[in-house]
């Protein structure tokens, strides 16, 4: 009786199961990567129509959505009601500390190796530019950074959504560092932590906030941790930025540039590099990351430089 007791007892449970062998798989679609296996949770809930969100309606669960093509090594799988939840990582996203990062298996395809596919050149400077001028308007949603989300979620989780929640509850919008990823086409960095070192400081330390805006270039962050500001010319500043309790919460918004800097600089105040090991509340930097190659072949950025 108390092996059978046993037997049915692990039936009832569905831990995630650990992969023997190294496995694979790669994104077919844009695909929501998410902090917890409750995906039925997060998208659909009970009622099948509900997205899961905190007081300023952003999915906490959501670390960012993949691109198609991002290639995943498999740790553990765990069987639900639906289909099964892998517990993945991957070289394209470095989670924050102690957090684990799952996938919905519908969204990958096996694969035999942790080699990506080939990946298309880093755009040029006038396609990233335009790209980040058609995103002014769009919502703002944490993690998110893909325009027109994830069609999938309405079909896979969501039981007859309205057309006008369509957008919201499919996570089509930005959050700051993606609105560069989705212009770059996941070129740079997929959060604030990494986008502090990334390419070349520029030296802004103890200057003006027209000084500063005069040094800089287009494409040009201006950085801190939690949020940065892309520079689209000398004149102009493009950001998402969350706003609680307005409509929409906020979302991709033009400003002019030296006014956006004097803004920061009310709080916070200007430093060639980010003081590593630390979390800093008072200062920001700027990093400039993009060089046009001269041809495809000697396509080597953008990559992460040394701070200086």
């Amino acid at each position: 009786m108390k092996h059978f007791l046993i037997f049915i007892i692990a039936l009832c449970v569905t831990p995630l199961l650990a992969v023997d062998a190294a496995e694979y798989g790669v994104t077919v679609t844009s695909t929501p990567v998410l902090n917890s296996p409750d995906f039925k949770g997060v998208f659909g809930g009970t009622s099948g129509a509900a997205l899961k969100t905190d007081r300023c309606g952003q999915v906490r669960e959501l670390e960012y959505i993949a691109l198609p093509g991002t290639v995943f090594t498999i740790v553990k799988k765990q069987p639900s009601a639906s289909d099964t939840i892998y517990q993945v990582e991957t070289d394209e996203y470095t989670a924050p500390a102690d957090t684990r990062l799952y996938i919905d298996s519908r969204f990958l395809r096996p694969a035999r190796s942790a080699v990506p596919p080939s990946r298309a050149p880093l755009p040029s400077r006038e396609a990233i530019v335009s790209a980040l001028t058609a995103a002014v308007g769009s919502r703002y949603v944490w993690g998110g950074n893909v325009l027109g989300g994830v069609p999938e979620l309405s079909a896979w989780f969501y039981k007859g959504i309205r057309e006008e929640e369509r957008g919201r509850l499919t996570l089509a919008g930005l959050d700051c560092s993606g609105l560069l990823y989705q212009a770059t086409g996941g070129w740079t960095p997929r959060n604030t932590a990494q986008l502090l070192m990334y390419g070349q400081g520029v030296d802004i330390a103890g200057k003006s906030s027209r000084d500063i805006s005069n040094v800089l270039l287009p494409l040009d962050l201006i950085v801190w941790n939690g949020h940065v500001i892309i520079v689209l010319d000398q004149q102009t500043a493009i950001e998402s930025r969350l706003v609680c309790g307005k409509p929409g919460n906020g979302g991709v918004v033009m400003t002019p540039l030296s006014l956006r800097i004097a803004e920061i600089m009310r709080t916070r105040h200007p430093v060639n590099s980010w003081p590593s090991g630390t979390i800093q509340k008072n200062i920001f930097i700027v990093r400039r990351w993009y060089a046009e190659p001269q041809t495809v072949s000697e396509i080597k950025f953008p990559l992460p430089v040394k701070n200086n």
